[in-house]
């Protein structure tokens, strides 16, 4: 490891930044130093405006990548190298807005059928009603499913944050269900290992091979069903979500990710719709 990778890490690690910004930021830099053959000590503005010219017009990067390639570079040379140019010198993109894929009931039906076993359907199952991240669902413990006040604890998620979220009644009884069929102790999803959690890359590897023994045309991943829980308007997000009615110390529906007027839409949605919303299954408590 060279000594500017080296120092770079380490200054990431002392602001807190997570194992997976971490080794973002530095394969984007190593990306970067790689195109050009050269140190990254020794690239300036020139190259730095180069290499995103690069990325938009012969690599057509998504924004994404794109993004996290400028935030990457300018955290290397603002912070470890000290630079002062770099704030006038590596700007920010323009954010893409695209509207996102929103599987039907009749879809979602289809996604959680084709998933056969009990735990992996489950985890899907949470993601969905939840609004959980893959890896915030893989972190879950027993302990985070409050059942008496309906909540559900997400720990260190997106921000190293700690965060409530509803817990519906048809999710509680999903779970309970799914507890009596493996009675886990500790992590609620564990994996091979008991004492080890989930893999991600096995439960996205189940979504991907669920969507293809449903034979949808759309393409479903474990994103799309967070995404699609957030988009109450629809059918299946209506009949599982909890009472608008928060309790103390508990976020918006969508935990400071909607504007107001949306979270308004929402709450007007769920009053109004809740009777004769449909979940694709009933599961007896």
């Amino acid at each position: 490891m060279s000594s500017l990778r080296k120092k770079m890490i380490e200054d990431l690690r002392v602001r807190n930044y997570s194992p997976r910004t971490i080794d973002t930021y530095v394969r984007c830099v190593a990306s970067f130093a790689r195109h050009f053959g050269k140190s990254p000590d020794k690239l300036g503005p020139e190259h730095i405006r180069d290499y995103q010219l690069f990325l938009v017009e012969s690599k057509h990067a998504s924004w994404s990548l794109f993004n996290q390639t400028v935030c990457a570079l300018r955290f290397f040379y603002k912070v470890s190298l000290g630079r002062k140019w770099v704030i006038g010198h590596i700007p920010f993109p323009r954010q893409e807005k695209r509207l996102p894929v929103i599987p039907s009931v009749r879809e979602l039906k289809a996604l959680f059928n084709a998933v056969g076993n009990v735990k992996h359907r489950t985890v899907l199952m949470t993601m969905y009603a939840a609004g959980l991240r893959i890896s915030e669902a893989m972190n879950l413990q027993i302990s985070d499913i409050d059942s008496d006040r309906r909540l559900v604890r997400i720990r260190q998620g997106k921000g190293k944050r700690d965060r409530y979220v509803p817990l519906s009644s048809t999710l509680l009884n999903i779970l309970r269900e799914y507890w009596k069929a493996y009675r886990p102790e500790s992590w609620l999803f564990p994996g091979i290992s008991p004492d080890q959690p989930l893999s991600v890359s096995s439960v996205q590897k189940v979504c991907s091979i669920a969507q293809r023994k449903a034979r949808l045309s759309k393409r479903v991943t474990t994103h799309t069903i967070v995404v699609t829980r957030r988009y109450p308007t629809t059918p299946v997000a209506i009949a599982i979500a909890p009472s608008a009615r928060q309790e103390p110390g508990q976020s918006g529906l969508r935990q400071g990710r909607r504007s107001s007027l949306v979270c308004l839409i929402s709450t007007w949605c769920l009053r109004s719709r809740r009777a004769s919303a449909r979940w694709p299954f009933r599961t007896s408590s």
